[in-house]
């Protein structure tokens, strides 16, 4: 096969070796160093191309795929600070541990520190936050040059999605010309088809990828399963916590678990085990109210639990996070990236194994379950804490009583993204556990509030399930470059947005009472959102009162196109809401 010049050949034989490792997306940004990649990924017939202007957004949509698929979506885009601001989502998927794979265009190296239109030092650019880095060769028609080039593809996207996945960094140089015409320095009519020189391998490769790269989990050893069997079968009191996890504990090994231990479990909204139909097939409760009375006067009385085993990073809950840290007990953390999610220091065991493996051969060894009395004390609080949060909305409506009419009424099935700041916190807080299959998402690997409204559409993107988004104004604000993606990319969303006017989480801080606050810290801002509806081709609406949310939130659910429905709250007043629940949930427990 002959092709015009040597750029072409590879890129084409670059985008032939990843679609044959399994990717059939790519999100690509506009530039001319990136023409040759742009093109590649345009013609091939197995690629979806998701093309995005601003590159922010477009890496953050491409985490959003990654984290609903498991799989990385490329990033194409040229020189320059175009690379640089794929940089927070790079942060988001490296302390996540989502597989990304990024393909930055670069000038030649002569070039490097020249003073050169469009240059900088993309040399290891995002330091350490990658799992892999490769700065390329510059391309050449050459056999084992072009043997490198297809087994470079090949292991970029095993270290992306290996036991520890993250992203991979692949800084591809090209010189002119970029487009797909004949180069002088390459012959007179591009690269000749006998280029490889009856090299067949490098020519054309191999049915399939170059090279098959399987991913092993790494099983717990016999003697540690052993170990921890005979601490949880000398439990009277134990744990199962469940932190975040896009693609974390799978469900029949939890099940298992749970009713082999008879431990509660602890299950955080974005652990994907809070919703699904074994919440009603695991016969000790799976608890989602703990933030409102772990750790307070609700449960000074109880006793401490004897074992704790946790999965997933670390829980989003503050007071949760508390109470493990100070309950004098052994603490078992499996993970198996080997990397480490235990910020409170106080782990007792640290297992790197497959977390469904433990939980199936830990199960398999236990026969005598905790007492039913400690089960029973939890039953009892998530009862008085799901009642109260039931009474509350004949009073009045919070920020999280919102998070709570979309965790109960989300469609069956459903992808559920939700912002830091405050709306994670009241989903983990009044989000109810429910039978539903509800896949919900956060970026809570750096916690920030840029590129939430792209990195929900980019997992919308990757299934046929309806999306919601729930986002606040900031994060609104800071990404609304990220709408353009709905048009773009063919994805539809409901999109709740609360208003509450600024940095409503900065009320539960100490600063509250300072004279900067309003200005540096609330930033009330004033905008009205309502023309990102003209400007992005979506519907929008303002919405007062639940049962005005609801009834909204019920039609836009079902209809076709983009809904974002407003809704304002004094966030003052929400925290005032909040604050008088967690009290009466914890009087309600503490006189039991």
């Amino acid at each position: 096969m002959s092709y015009p010049n040597v750029n072409t050949l590879w890129a084409e034989t670059l985008v032939e070796e990843l679609v044959a490792g399994g990717v059939d997306s790519v999100c690509v940004s506009p530039g001319s160093r990136s023409t040759p990649l742009t093109v590649a990924f345009a013609e091939h017939p197995d690629v979806t191309v998701y093309s995005h202007l601003d590159e922010r957004s477009s890496a953050f949509f491409a985490l959003g795929r990654a984290k609903r698929t498991g799989e990385p979506t490329p990033l194409v885009c040229t020189s320059g600070t175009a690379a640089a601001n794929f940089h927070p989502a790079v942060v988001e998927a490296t302390q996540s541990g989502v597989p990304m794979l990024l393909l930055t265009a670069d000038r030649p190296p002569e070039l490097t520190d020249s003073g050169a239109n469009q240059t900088v030092d993309q040399e290891k650019l995002y330091g350490d936050a990658v799992r892999w880095y490769r700065d390329m060769p510059e391309p050449a028609a050459r056999p084992r040059a072009v043997r490198m080039l297809r087994t470079t593809a090949a292991r970029a996207l095993a270290k992306s999605t290996g036991s520890d996945p993250g992203p991979v960094h692949l800084n591809c140089r090209f010189r002119k010309p970029l487009e797909p015409t004949p180069a002088p320095d390459d012959g007179p009519d591009g690269v000749p088809d006998d280029w490889a020189g009856g090299d067949q391998l490098a020519a054309e490769g191999r049915n399939g990828p170059f090279v098959r790269t399987r991913q092993g989990a790494p099983e717990p050893p016999a003697t540690e399963v052993a170990r921890i069997a005979r601490a949880v079968e000398a439990a009277d009191r134990g744990l199962l916590v469940a932190g975040p996890a896009d693609d974390g504990l799978a469900t029949a090994p939890l099940e298992s678990l749970a009713n082999a231990t008879g431990f509660p479990v602890l299950a955080d909204p974005l652990s994907d085990r809070r919703y699904g139909p074994h919440v009603d097939r695991i016969d000790p409760p799976v608890c989602g109210g703990y933030d409102a009375y772990l750790g307070s006067e609700a449960t000074e009385s109880w006793p401490a639990p004897d074992v704790v085993l946790r999965f997933g990073a670390s829980p989003t809950s503050k007071p949760l996070r508390h109470y493990l840290r100070d309950a004098e007990c052994r603490q078992i953390l499996v993970d198996p990236s080997g990397g480490w999610s235990e910020a409170e220091f106080t782990a007792t065991d640290y297992l790197v194994a497959d977390e469904d493996a433990v939980a199936r051969a830990v199960a398999d060894r236990v026969s005598e379950p905790g007492t039913r009395a400690w089960r029973e004390r939890f039953a009892t609080a998530e009862r008085l804490h799901w009642e109260a949060v039931s009474d509350a909305f004949g009073d009045r409506y919070w920020e999280g009583g919102v998070l709570a009419d979309v965790a109960a009424n989300a469609p069956d099935p459903a992808t559920v993204f939700v912002s830091n700041s405050m709306p994670v916190r009241d989903l983990d807080r009044f989000g109810a556990p429910r039978t539903a299959d509800l896949s919900v998402l956060g970026n809570r690997g750096a916690s920030g509030i840029d590129g939430i409204t792209s990195t929900a559409l980019g997992a919308g993107s990757a299934t046929e399930d309806p999306l919601v988004l729930v986002t606040g104004d900031l994060a609104y604000y800071h990404d609304m470059n990220g709408l353009l993606a709905l048009a773009r990319c063919g994805v539809d969303a409901t999109i709740v947005l609360l208003n509450n006017d600024g940095g409503g989480i900065f009320h539960v801080l100490p600063i509250e009472d300072d004279d900067t606050f309003e200005e540096q810290f609330k930033t009330p801002h004033g905008l009205d959102f309502e023309p990102t509806g003209d400007l992005y081709g979506l519907t929008f609406r303002r919405v007062e009162g639940r049962e005005a949310f609801l009834d909204a939130f019920a039609d836009a659910v079902r209809t076709d196109g983009t809904q974002v429905l407003e809704v304002s709250f004094d966030a003052e007043a929400s925290h005032a809401v909040r604050d008088d629940l967690t009290a009466r949930v914890r009087a309600a427990i503490a006189s039991r």
